[in-house]
């Protein structure tokens, strides 16, 4: 029984399907599928069950998914253990929010690309919440306040941030001077999400409305810029603007608690070395940067 085999069946059920799995893998729908017919056949039993609106694992298939799937990350384990240090091979599938990922994470993935030229890095940038596991990373960088979850999680920085607005919002509308006055003012936010601020030792939750709204950073502060309302945003992204004058800070007596950057991966007890070396070149970069601590 092939080794490669029994990872590409463990990418078949967690992807969904041949086809999702092939697009994971590089690999062609055929290769996939010929590979899965050639271990069921070993086995003597269906794993998958095909019909014309997909596949779904069989009952013996789910079986085999858990033992697969443990055997392969035992061997991952003992490859790493014996490995020269420092050496890395294999895949790193992280998932990265396209805000950040491009100007303050992509740097290290290829500075990690540099160091283990027999490292296969995908990164894939977006500002939605990936299912790390439905969706086969290894791991995700995620930029705010982290909710509840399953999932295990290592904070990489930390990220301060302001209210902002231009001076001819300002000029037009005035500037709150309390939380609670921001319910009178048009919010730049990327969804129905509640801001929360300090005041004094107290954090204070208020719920602003606007009628301009995105899913990305850069974009709520070009929406800024051209005066269209008070923007909740890290440091990182305003900085520049506050520097030309395009933005001034808003409140700043009654600024965001300070936020984080974190790596998040599935629950497992032993992370893979692969994510413990990104985590630890994260924390080591951020600790160089000056909008970050």
């Amino acid at each position: 029984m092939e080794m490669d085999d029994l990872e590409m069946f463990v990418e078949v059920a967690d992807a969904g399907g041949v086809s999702a799995a092939a697009r994971r893998l590089g690999l062609s729908k055929s290769i996939v599928s010929r590979r899965l017919f050639r271990l069921e056949a070993e086995l003597g039993v269906q794993l998958l069950s095909r019909t014309t609106r997909g596949a779904a694992l069989t009952e013996a298939g789910t079986t085999f998914r858990d033992h697969a799937a443990r055997i392969t990350a035992e061997l991952d384990i003992a490859k790493e253990t014996i490995l020269p240090d420092g050496e890395l091979r294999g895949r790193l599938r992280v998932a990265m929010p396209l805000t950040f990922g491009a100007n303050y994470f992509a740097p290290v993935l290829a500075d990690m690309a540099h160091q283990h030229p027999q490292l296969h890095i995908h990164a894939s940038y977006g500002d939605r919440f990936v299912d790390l596991i439905a969706e086969g990373f290894d791991c995700a960088i995620r930029v705010g306040y982290l909710k509840d979850s399953n999932l295990v999680a290592r904070r990489v920085a930390t990220i301060y941030g302001k209210l902002v607005a231009s001076p001819d919002y300002i000029k037009a509308h005035g500037a709150p001077d309390s939380p609670q006055a921001l319910i009178d003012h048009e919010a730049l936010m990327q969804g129905t999400e509640s801001w929360h601020l300090m005041d004094g030792d107290k954090t204070v939750t208020v719920n602003p409305q606007g009628r301009f709204k995105a899913d990305n950073g850069t974009a709520l502060a070009t929406a800024a810029v051209a005066g269209l309302g008070i923007a909740y945003l890290p440091d990182c992204i305003t900085h520049d603007y506050i520097a030309s004058g395009a933005l001034v800070s808003v409140m700043p007596q009654h600024p965001p608690p300070p936020a984080g950057a974190f790596v998040v991966r599935p629950p497992g007890q032993y992370p893979a070395r692969k994510v413990r070396i990104l985590t630890d070149m994260m924390v080591d970069f951020f600790k160089r940067s000056p909008y970050f601590a």
